[in-house]
């Protein structure tokens, strides 16, 4: 097993069967449809044009290239149609390093040499190793050719190596017609916790966390917006179409995609409303007409409630089917008949009691309970004091609205720092 770099690789000599020098590489090559380590090619400068060297008629790569073909029978490169050039796409390019959840930029590229077996023959096959993005990298691009080959080996061996498993990479294509021919998606990024990949969006250009937040799944989309910094929240989702906004707005909490659209203008807001299902509409226009700085403003009209008369196997028949968030989970609340509210259980008494033990009989003491317009700081102050995982809303007649989760104190914190 050898390696070598990709600066290396670039512009090295080419020779034909017979020994010929034939050009020089101009480019590494893969195709990501058909295989993402795999080299596939290399683009080679001779004097005829720009050829395509396919790696299958490659015999032995050193310090340079033994192709086992005539220069004639390469192909002319007319284009990359396809292709994913390393020098071009990879090189100094930002990327994203899932395991060390950041961006990093590239500084160069470790190519692995293998033989590979296959039936009775043995191959030759170059791979992408890993990136490098330190200064062992660096120092190689931009001496290279200035000194001497053994002298800058010397050289190397004393700066501490700073590479990312290529398996731990995630790439950044802002176009999206070559994004899906390359097959280039976020996989890696969306096993991610939200949090992680807010704080690797904010530090993405615009069009690239565009091109992100095209390829995420919805659900983790919207959790990872909801994580964003307002600022570039409003940035992420004023980029994208209507459609697309629309289905990550729908998977956000409610409260949170109230607090978003009442950000944008009025014709935007307007634009994503009315490509969201009907009821996930309606459910963020309510919150939208309640003030922000209020707890109306912070509550979520996602919770659980159940009837006084229900029980622990109701409770647990109702969690079952519950779609919102985690945060409402750790409290059930108890309504009578005219929706008031009657009761909380947390969820920790639930797991203590038998199936039909009557919910009402597991409530917690003192009910602790707020106005729809009480104010953020009082908000605050309530949790602070009677150490509340969440918070319960209720208007005038003391029907339950809402409820306001400790996650929704936290951010709400935050933005006042």
């Amino acid at each position: 097993m050898t390696s070598l770099s990709l600066s290396e690789l670039l512009g090295a000599t080419v020779y034909d069967p017979s020994g010929a020098a034939s050009g020089h590489v101009r480019e590494v090559t893969l195709a990501p449809q058909e295989d993402r380590n795999r080299i596939a090619s290399f683009i080679v400068k001779t004097k005829s044009g720009n050829r395509v060297l396919p790696f299958s008629a490659v015999s032995t790569i050193d310090a340079s290239i033994h192709a086992s073909t005539n220069p004639a029978d390469w192909p002319a490169a007319n284009g990359a149609e396809g292709l994913f050039l390393l020098d071009r796409d990879l090189l100094d390019q930002q990327v994203i390093d899932i395991n060390g959840r950041k961006v990093v930029r590239v500084n160069d590229v470790d190519l692995q040499i293998d033989s590979v077996i296959e039936g009775a023959a043995t191959h030759t096959t170059l791979r992408v190793a890993s990136i490098d993005i330190g200064a062992r990298g660096a120092a190689r691009r931009l001496l290279r050719g200035l000194a001497p080959r053994a002298a800058l080996h010397l050289l190397l061996q004393k700066i501490p190596p700073r590479t990312i498993p290529w398996s731990f990479v995630d790439l950044i294509e802002t176009d999206p017609a070559r994004r899906i021919k390359l097959k280039i998606s976020h996989d890696g990024l969306a096993k991610l916790h939200p949090a992680d990949i807010a704080d690797i969006v904010e530090d993405l250009a615009p069009d690239e966390r565009e091109a992100v937040f095209r390829t995420l799944d919805e659900d983790v989309a919207a959790e990872t917006l909801e994580e964003v910094d307002p600022k570039v929240q409003k940035s992420i989702v004023e980029s994208l179409d209507s459609e697309r906004a629309a289905d990550i707005v729908e998977e956000m909490d409610p409260d949170a995609a109230a607090d978003l659209l009442g950000d944008l203008s009025q014709d935007r807001t307007e634009q994503i409303l009315v490509e969201m299902e009907p009821a996930a509409s309606q459910e963020v226009v309510e919150l939208l007409e309640h003030r922000e700085e209020t707890a109306a403003g912070r509550m979520t009209t996602e919770f659980l409630a159940l009837p006084v008369t229900a029980t622990v196997e109701n409770a647990i028949g109702v969690m079952r089917e519950f779609e919102g968030g985690i945060e409402s989970v750790s409290t059930i609340y108890l309504v009578d008949s005219h929706g008031t509210l009657a009761g909380a259980v947390p969820l920790i008494k639930l797991v203590l009691a038998q199936p039909d033990t009557p919910l009402l009989s597991l409530t917690q003491e003192p009910l602790i309970s707020t106005q729809k317009d009480t104010s953020d700081n009082e908000v605050a102050e309530l949790f602070d004091k009677y150490n509340l995982v969440t918070l319960p809303v209720i208007d005038e007649h003391n029907k339950l609205s809402g409820v306001i989760t400790s996650d929704d104190v936290i951010t709400m914190l935050r933005g006042k720092l």
